[in-house]
């Protein structure tokens, strides 16, 4: 394993919106900024087909095109990317000290903008046929299903949105949802659209229980609905129920987590350890969405602006004489 004994300012755990977005305010203000990405910078908005609802895009655009365009510009004022993997957080007083996959960092400060994952339904089937007919990735596998059906569990915005993206392949998708749709108004009328077209079937208060292959492929998934089996033939399963936070590699660290493994920070948004910050989906109480964790990150740049600056700060003592009693102030 590679030692190194130089500083960082800033190491940034993460390449996602947030990530990126605090790294354009800290370089531009010279702050040695490193960050580390394990998957693919951008995170899950890289692998998402088009956003509407981030400013300044009327039409919308693509996931991926925007990520390259927030790399470019964190690039611009000297970011720098390194592809690694970080196993561990120490506080060493003086500095933190992180374990990657290519060495131990020494850094100032940490952000952790690590962001969030699908979360898996856990039947029978899912796991074991991960990438060979499971799914949760529409715009990164779509395209293999041209013409074939298709299941999607979930009933939320992001299960909406890419079953309808997956009826630009597939010859028809049965949604099985839980409960009931709790997508957006406007994702529900969309999704009606479809419905009405014969290209996707909703099925409501269906709990998905096993996903079945044959010779290692999708063949079917078998469901309950009122008390009685369901069974769906499909050529592919893709599963939108939920995101967890990306915070595994942290559980053994001081940093304090909500029940669902958020990462709970100040008004600053710093954490628990002192000199560690935290923004984006990671964080208890962001909202997933792309334009507010965009925000955060910002946020974070500037709170962490200020804890460098109050390291580099010497510590300063002077005497104020006053008739009694004398003070002595400290900086």
């Amino acid at each position: 394993m590679e030692t190194n004994d130089e500083i960082r300012d800033l190491v940034i755990i993460g390449a996602g919106p947030s990530a990126l977005s605090a790294a354009v305010y800290t370089t531009r203000e010279d702050i040695d900024t490193v960050l580390y990405e394990k998957a693919v910078i951008g995170g899950l908005a890289a692998t998402t087909d088009h956003i509407d609802n981030y400013p300044g895009f009327p039409e919308g655009i693509d996931g991926l095109k925007l990520s390259e365009q927030m790399q470019a510009q964190a690039e611009r004022f000297g970011a720098k990317i390194a592809f690694g993997e970080v196993m561990a957080i120490e506080d060493r007083g003086d500095y933190k000290w992180l374990k990657t996959d290519n060495g131990e960092v020494k850094a100032k400060a940490v952000l952790i903008a690590t962001g969030s994952d699908y979360k898996k339904i856990g039947v029978p089937g899912e796991s074991e046929l991960y990438g060979r007919g499971v799914h949760y990735c529409a715009t990164c596998d779509g395209a293999f299903y041209r013409n074939k059906r298709l299941v999607v569990v979930g009933g939320g915005n992001s299960a909406v949105q890419e079953a309808i993206f997956l009826t630009r392949f597939s010859s028809h998708i049965d949604m099985l949802v839980r409960s009931t749709i709790t997508a957006s108004e406007v994702l529900q009328e969309d999704l009606q659209r479809f419905v009405a077209d014969g290209k996707i079937t909703v099925h409501l208060g269906t709990q998905t229980l096993e996903i079945q292959a044959e010779n290692n492929s999708v063949t079917k998934v078998i469901g309950e609905h009122a008390g009685e089996k369901v069974e769906f033939d499909t050529d592919g399963v893709f599963v939108f129920v939920g995101l967890k936070p990306n915070t595994e590699f942290l559980h053994d660290t001081k940093l304090e987590f909500d029940q669902l493994g958020f990462i709970v920070t100040n008004e600053h948004l710093e954490t628990t350890m002192p000199g560690v910050f935290a923004s984006g989906d990671v964080r208890h109480g962001a909202t997933a969405q792309i334009a507010t964790a965009v925000g955060e990150g910002a946020t974070a740049a500037l709170h962490i602006r200020e804890y460098l600056h109050a390291l580099s700060r010497p510590f300063i003592s002077t005497t104020v004489v006053a008739e009694r009693p004398s003070l002595t102030i400290s900086a």
